[in-house]
């Protein structure tokens, strides 16, 4: 049998929930529903990360010990879970003693390693850098952005200090060659490119250790008690560890490895560096997928608490009902790339494909059934139009396929045509003028099909609206222990309804949302209009410094060059119309204005995540650049 084993980042105990946490926990739960629905044995893991720095503050800031603070977090996490209907199958605390003692063991095993030229895989050295305790991690002067941290724009503190270092730089040759021959290792393919741009620059070995004198919170060395493990260090082992692993044998308790990991693309470098090499260095296989989805953002900004526009997915869930939510979520965002949020399109879409589509569908059968059936589910011969039967086969084919690629978006939009093809073969069939002209064989067969087409619609989206689907399934009088007819291929066997069965109607599957009325729209509704950029527009436009790192022309276009681009810590690839301009091998090296925030797009079928500024006259081109040296990331404004 095929197994799916898919998890999430463990979340970091230092907030509640937020939308980013939920939709890929939602993500992750939804795949795993779709390879059980394909009879796949699957396993999806979710959970905690709890130690470091922040931690340890935070417990003290309240008069909590480092645990205390855990247990209260993790709570969270979990009682969310529960109410957004995530059905993981475990959840991993990187406190707790099956996963410290894999830790432990790891730590031993790679310090008592060496490379094939008999160096140690960890090594003690004085280090000098600068340490941005909210990220827990070193960076050099370079990768400073106005003297802050690159990831969180915060202060840095100088640091000097022992510590041990595990030799990441041996594995660099090898990370790129696996990176290059396994296609499907990261996706988006464009990530693959971030990390491969990333990899060209020479690889520092990456320091594993934290001294106890500034932080106590954390799994202490094997091999020298005065320290403790660096948080990502100890985090990323929570895959293998969840499931079981034994550093001693090498073996698994529960065989699911390797695993598809679902992540943020800020963690891309972590997952995509740092844990292929700490795998490679205990001879354990890599995962089999990292994909890296986008941000969700709002008015062109990533959700932050410091931005204050996070969105808590529970207030949603209890203003819109977690199903509506979930929808949501899944249909809207494409997979790898950032998805804006509003109200407005959450309300346009719950009406238009929740209320409209699939609620008006359910309720006009049941209605049809207990008004021309007695209530009774109809009594046919053949117990559905068998025109249908290449459509049911058609759609498991591309639900399957969108599967696989993780294009879920793709896979809903194929299931509401269905659901949409189904209110058409009413509206074509008219049954209502049926049981006037008192044609009761062609209308039992009419409304047969039409709750049988429903009920393999609402089987097919069990795995995104759980609560709702199951109405489907209540109101029909379906149960999931009927006999099933199994002519329909691999996306589960085909749901029966058994005639003369009395039908259950229910509630209004989803009512219709109000929008809410806007004094701003209003006045907006009401201004001339004129050619201006308001302000708050200008604010959504996100125009940095890159350094181009390297370039290349594009093979078959004359006029374009593919570049690769270093914007503070991230490495991006883009695609410019400057080849007539500009030798790829001059760009190196030069500092340029990029805007960051546009939507990935590809040209001539490269992934182009980005745009770079330039001016043009009398046919001669400039690309816009800054008249001094200044950090590659620094912002304009």
């Amino acid at each position: 049998m095929q197994k799916f084993y898919v998890t999430t980042p463990i979340y970091y105990v230092n907030d509640k929930p937020h939308i980013g946490h939920a939709y890929t926990t939602v993500l992750a739960d939804v795949l795993a529903g779709y390879h059980r629905l394909l009879g796949h044995q699957t396993y999806f893991l979710t959970g905690t990360d709890e130690h470091g720095q922040k931690v340890q503050d935070s417990a003290a800031k309240n008069n909590l010990s480092p645990q205390q603070h855990c247990d209260q977090f993790a709570k969270r996490f979990q009682e969310a879970w529960q109410q957004l209907n995530i059905k993981n199958d475990d959840f991993i605390r990187t406190t707790q003693p099956r996963h410290k003692k894999v830790v432990t063991e790891i730590l031993q095993k790679v310090f008592n390693a060496k490379t094939d030229d008999g160096q140690p895989l960890i090594y003690a050295a004085d280090y000098e850098g600068w340490y941005c305790k909210y990220e827990e991690r070193y960076w050099t002067e370079k990768d400073l952005v106005e003297g802050n941290c690159p990831d969180c724009n915060r202060a840095v503190q100088k640091l000097s200090e022992k510590n041990y270092f595990f030799r990441m730089s041996h594995y660099q040759k090898w990370l790129i060659d696996y990176i290059k021959t396994h296609p499907e290792f990261i996706l988006p393919d464009f990530r693959a490119n971030e990390v491969l741009g990333f990899l060209r620059q020479p690889l520092g070995d990456l320091c594993i250790s934290r001294p106890k004198s500034r932080l106590a919170w954390g799994i202490e060395l094997p091999f020298d008690k005065d320290y403790v493990c660096y948080v990502w260090f100890d985090a990323l082992i929570n895959y293998i560890s969840a499931i079981g692993y034994d550093p001693k044998t090498g073996k698994f308790a529960r065989d699911f490895w390797p695993a598809m990991h679902l992540i943020g693309k800020d963690i891309l470098t972590t997952h995509a560096v740092y844990w292929p090499c700490m795998l490679k260095a205990i001879g354990v296989e890599l995962p089999r997928t990292i994909f890296a989805h986008g941000f969700w953002v709002q008015e062109g900004a990533k959700m932050s608490k410091s931005l204050g526009n996070v969105i808590n997915p529970l207030d949603l869930k209890d203003k819109y009902g977690v199903d509506a939510f979930r929808y949501y979520v899944i249909r809207e965002m494409t997979l790898g790339q950032d998805s804006a949020f509003s109200e407005e399109s959450f309300i346009n879409r719950y009406n238009s494909e929740l209320a409209n589509d699939l609620g008006n569908l359910l309720s006009r059968i049941v209605k049809m059934i207990e008004s021309y059936c007695d209530s009774k589910l109809p009594d046919v011969g053949v117990w559905f139009d068998t025109n249908w039967s290449a459509s049911i086969g058609q759609l498991n084919h591309d639900l399957e396929s969108h599967i696989d690629k993780f294009e879920l978006n793709a896979a809903t939009d194929k299931i509401m045509a269905f659901v949409r093809s189904i209110n058409r073969y009413v509206e074509q069939n008219r049954p209502w003028d049926l049981a006037k002209q008192g044609s009761k064989g062609e209308l039992d067969k009419i409304l047969s099909t039409a709750a049988s087409m429903l009920l393999h619609a609402a089987k097919l989206l069990k795995p995104i609206i759980p609560t709702k689907a199951q109405e489907i399934f209540d109101q029909l009088n379906y149960t999931e222990s009927q006999p099933p007819d199994s002519d329909f291929g691999p996306l589960d066997e085909f749901p029966r309804l058994i005639p003369g069965r009395p039908i259950q109607k229910g509630q209004n599957l989803f009512p219709r949302l109000e929008k809410a009325s806007s004094n701003k729209q209003e006045q907006a509704a009401s201004e001339p209009k004129n050619d201006y950029l308001a302000y708050d527009d200008f604010k959504k436009v996100q125009l940095k410094i890159a350094e181009v790192i390297a370039a290349e022309k594009v093979e078959g276009a004359d006029k374009l060059l593919k570049l690769q681009i270093k914007i503070g810590a991230e490495n991006r690839q883009i695609v410019a119309g400057i080849a007539k301009h500009y030798e790829p091998e001059k760009l190196v090296g030069l500092k340029i204005v990029v805007l960051t925030n546009l939507q990935p797009a590809k040209i001539k079928g490269i992934e182009s995540n980005g745009m770079l500024l330039a001016a043009s006259s009398g046919g001669r081109l400039t690309l816009l650049t800054v008249d001094r040296d200044i950090e590659a990331g620094a912002g304009i404004s």
